[in-house]
């Protein structure tokens, strides 16, 4: 249910903020707008200046009279605003036949037509490029200054690619690393669909590790596991009465150093360890503010221990804050940044280099992926919806019928021969589109499926 909720607040957002930049464009132009939809097909309700709100759809012969009908649809992957005299996803040609009013689409110059078939992928790119500048400026950045390994488990994927507790990481294909935030970017984003060139100190002597990318995972958690940081331990966050945790005398803030006597450094290796010793006592160590604490604790049938186990740095760190201007220049260089790996990607993508399924992702991985960040704060949430807001730009500017990028080119060639293109061409046009992109997103949801 909670997939659903963050799925349908992700999208309601994106969605009304494209769509917006149509609709604000539009009538800045003086052309009318008859719908503003969240959604597509069936009327489910909504609201219009004649007769107000509404359930189910509007009849036939309905004139809006210039008043924009706002409803929610039936299919909740996406939405449109309907503008007067344009072929667009309503497929709606009753114009056609009639001669060209001064508020329709169709009338209007070319420039005017260009700015607003481009609104939406502005103010999806305005909405990412906002998100970035606000993050800098209002939450800065904590730099973990590391970039040595704390701990590598036998026969891990870790272990079976060269890596040893204590190494260092000093440079990634080439590239520097000179802290943790470093490693990471360097190993699961700029270098997606690469093989990896890593160089190691290890004992005071250099190591040259030549990893396959089979080897790297692919998944969030997989990855919080495959390398960790020096100064990484799982930490009590909140500890909730008449449960084994405390029973067992542990107390927010306390620090795992070790479980079962096993060293753990992430949350994820506690709670399985938890997880897989149900109903057996089990030893701990924890640092509690300077000491180390000895305890002891029995997980519940469940495995659940009635602690809220987070993730804590206690290594060295600096915490950057920018100024206006500057997060401003930086959220304008994340928005460069992404949309060069984006492209990056689509193009390893058609090379073979990354399977198509790890490349791209439908409703089930947006919703898994906004419950995710969620979870983690709004913050994160907020990060992950000015990446999808990015991505959503880049994929509706692309010359594809439907999309944005689509109608653009329409518009182009019209401009240059200096007349419409014939309503049934861009009907088929839209139609064969609206065909080849239904195609593709089953074939997105059905790699979603088999990711689960």
């Amino acid at each position: 249910m909670w997939y659903v909720i963050y799925f349908a607040i992700t999208i309601g957002i994106l969605v009304f903020v494209h769509e917006f930049g149509h609709f604000a464009a539009a009538k800045l132009c003086g052309m009318r707008a008859d719908i503003f939809a969240i959604g597509f097909g069936k009327r489910l309700f909504g609201w219009n200046k004649l007769s107000g709100f509404t359930f189910g759809e509007l009849p036939k012969d309905f004139d809006g009279q210039g008043h924009t009908d706002y409803r929610i649809s039936l299919l909740p992957l996406g939405g449109y605003v309907k503008i007067a005299g344009m072929v667009d996803e309503s497929f709606d040609t009753k114009f056609a036949n009639e001669i060209p009013q001064p508020y329709e689409f169709r009338a209007r110059p070319v420039w005017q037509k260009v700015i607003v078939i481009t609104a939406g992928v502005a103010m999806n790119l305005l909405l990412a490029w906002a998100i970035f500048w606000s993050a800098n400026f209002f939450q800065g950045k904590r730099i973990s200054k590391t970039t040595s390994i704390a701990y590598v488990e036998p026969n891990s994927a870790a272990d079976s690619s060269g890596f040893k507790t204590g190494d260092q990481i000093l440079s990634i294909n080439n590239e520097k690393t000179n802290n943790w935030e470093d490693v990471l970017e360097q190993t699961f984003i700029n270098t997606l669909g690469q093989n990896l060139d890593i160089k190691i100190k290890r004992n005071n002597e250099f190591v040259d590790l030549k990893i396959s990318r089979k080897k790297i995972p692919d998944t969030e958690t997989a990855g919080m596991l495959f390398l960790i940081p020096e100064g990484v331990r799982p930490a009590v966050g909140e500890v909730k009465p008449h449960t084994p945790a405390e029973q067992s005398k542990l107390k927010a803030g306390d620090i795992f150093l070790r479980v079962n006597n096993k060293p753990v450094f992430t949350r994820i290796q506690a709670v399985e360890i938890f997880l897989s010793h149900r109903g057996i006592e089990l030893p701990l160590k924890v640092l509690r503010g300077k000491d180390t604490v000895n305890l002891s604790v029995t997980p519940g049938s469940d495995g659940i221990i009635g602690a809220m186990i987070g993730e804590i740095f206690t290594g060295p760190s600096e915490f950057k804050t920018y100024g206006f201007f500057t997060s401003m220049y930086m959220g304008y260089s994340d928005i460069v940044k992404m949309t060069d790996l984006t492209f990056n990607m689509i193009g390893k993508v058609f090379k073979g280099q990354i399977a198509f399924g790890k490349a791209f992702g439908g409703p089930i991985k947006i919703a898994q992926a906004a419950n995710t960040y969620a979870g983690q704060g709004i913050g994160s949430f907020l990060y992950f919806l000015a990446l999808l807001s990015l991505s959503l730009a880049i994929i509706n500017i692309m010359p594809f019928p439907v999309l944005d990028g689509g109608h653009l080119i329409i518009i182009f060639i019209e401009g240059i021969i200096k007349k419409e293109i014939p309503i049934k061409v861009k009907i088929g046009i839209q139609n064969a589109g609206f065909v080849i992109l239904l195609l593709l997103m089953a074939f997105i949801i059905y790699n979603d499926i088999l990711s689960l």
